[in-house]
């Protein structure tokens, strides 16, 4: 719940925006989102992860948080300073008004003030506080944007909220509705400050940098392929309109990546606990498999039903230029999830620096393609990189995968799953004939389930058969 809500209500933000702003601010908005993304990592510098493997393993609990805190928080407070310092320049940099820089260095470092506490949380087995922590954070966040962008502009004529009210301030108000979230987020931890223990152990923090290095590089990876895109078109001169309208549709990937959220955060605790297993390896190529039956099926019926689905999500038709790299972006968040699963291997056999590895290949594909593809195709041609950045780091895994730790993936059937729904989507949405009536489209779904159920039947009555045994047990 602490993951995956927290994403849709901020994915149902996407709507008030596209509602409010122009195209050109949307840009700008999603732009410093981008800018937010990479340097959260960067503030972060794997030290939440050290965190973990240095909680579990020292007896002295409280020096590894002090340790961590120290850390996060001298960091934090020298990039608040310098930023502060050069905003103006930053803001030269990335062509943003100095107010909104300000803004976001000010959430950066809030959010990263709220690393350790958070982790502490999770390592403390307080789960329920950490969710409403979490949940309560972007639920404050999203009541702000709404009475900024909807209620203020209504109301501050006739009441004393006239003096918070600018008119054309839609983009500070986002800012400042993420800042004031922050905030009280830091407040709530604000005692985890005061009743620390301010002790740094240099020789733990070594450790603990040496350990976090590989995930920082990894998590810049990360970065560059989910985010950086918007900001290189910036950079590539394509205009901020079509930024606007390729980031406002490039949301509508999240239906998959909501999918591979929910799952990533339920397997990879399973794949720990059935390494140990006989038949360990055959239970993940299962799972992999049905993964991507499911997976395709919800790529075919997103894809298949865009149209519909765009009207509420990205309500203003002037964004709708951009609906082309729609199936490439859902794709390509599927290709990512295919990835969660084969990498697998690297983390059972303790080489995750490998995943670090992988991620940086696939940022320097994501780099060199928008390079080479935007200034001939925009936005396009970002897309087209993501595809093939997740693509690649999905063959990679698998083919380095199978050396190091053999798993019998049905990979004829798996790649006729991924193809089918592939093929049957682009049909679907490519053609101008298909794409107006949605014939074609309900009966590719009713096909592909056909296809799934013909190859896949054994299975499929098997646990029907288990189901019904089970419910007239109960009933008995």
């Amino acid at each position: 719940m602490a993951t995956v809500l927290p994403r849709m209500i901020t994915f149902l933000l996407n709507p008030l925006y596209v509602g409010v702003l122009p195209k050109t601010e949307f840009a700008d908005v999603s732009i410093i989102f981008a800018w937010l993304v990479f340097f959260n990592v960067i503030l972060s510098y794997g030290m939440e992860t050290s965190f973990f493997r240095y909680y579990n393993l020292e007896e002295n609990k409280k020096n590894v948080i002090s340790t961590a805190t120290i850390s996060i928080f001298w960091s934090s407070i020298g990039f608040l300073f310098a930023s502060l310092l050069f905003r103006q320049t930053i803001a030269n940099f990335i062509n943003v008004k100095t107010e909104y820089v300000t803004y976001t260095i000010w959430i950066l470092v809030l959010d990263a003030l709220a690393i350790i506490p958070f982790s502490k949380l999770r390592a403390e087995k307080k789960p329920m506080k950490y969710a409403v922590i979490k949940i309560g954070n972007v639920l404050i966040n999203m009541f702000l944007n709404l009475f900024f962008l909807l209620v203020l502009p209504h109301i501050s004529s006739e009441s004393v909220l006239h003096t918070i009210y600018f008119e054309n301030f839609q983009v500070g108000y986002i800012f400042i509705s993420n800042l004031i979230a922050s905030l009280l987020t830091f407040i709530v931890f604000s005692g985890s400050y005061l009743k620390l223990d301010w002790h740094f152990d240099k020789a733990l923090w070594k450790k603990m940098m040496t350990y976090g290095l590989p995930i920082l590089f990894a998590g810049i990876g990360f970065a560059i392929n989910e985010h950086f895109d918007k900001i290189l078109l910036e950079k590539l001169n394509v205009p901020k309109t079509q930024i606007g309208a390729y980031s406002a549709c490039y949301k509508l990937g999240m239906f998959m990546v909501l999918f591979r959220t929910a799952y990533t955060l339920g397997i990879e605790p399973f794949f720990f606990s059935h390494a140990d297993k006989e038949n360990a390896s055959q239970t993940y190529a299962t799972i992999t498999k049905y993964f991507t039956i499911l997976g395709s099926f919800i790529l075919l019926f997103v894809i298949v039903f865009i149209d519909l689905l765009k009207r509420p999500l990205v309500p203003n038709p002037a964004y709708w230029e951009a609906m082309k790299v729609v199936p490439l972006i859902v794709l390509a968040n599927f290709c990512l999830g295919i990835y969660t699963n084969l990498s697998v291997w690297y983390k059972l056999i303790n080489k995750t620096y490998i995943g670090a590895y992988i991620s940086l290949i696939g940022a320097v594909i994501t780099l060199v393609l928008n390079f080479a593809l935007v200034p001939s195709y925009s936005y396009y041609g970002s897309a087209i990189a993501t595809i093939a950045a997740y693509g690649s780091m999905m063959l990679i895994s698998y083919y380095m995968g199978q050396k190091q730790y053999p798993i019998p993936y049905e990979i004829n059937k798996i790649a006729s799953y991924l193809g089918m729904a592939i093929l049957l989507s682009a049909i679907s949405f490519y053609i101008p004939l298909f794409r107006k009536s949605y014939l074609f489209g309900i009966f590719a779904l009713i096909f592909f389930g056909y296809y799934i159920y013909r190859n896949e039947k054994e299975i499929v009555l098997r646990i029907l058969k288990r189901k019904i045994n089970n419910a007239s047990q109960n009933h008995k």
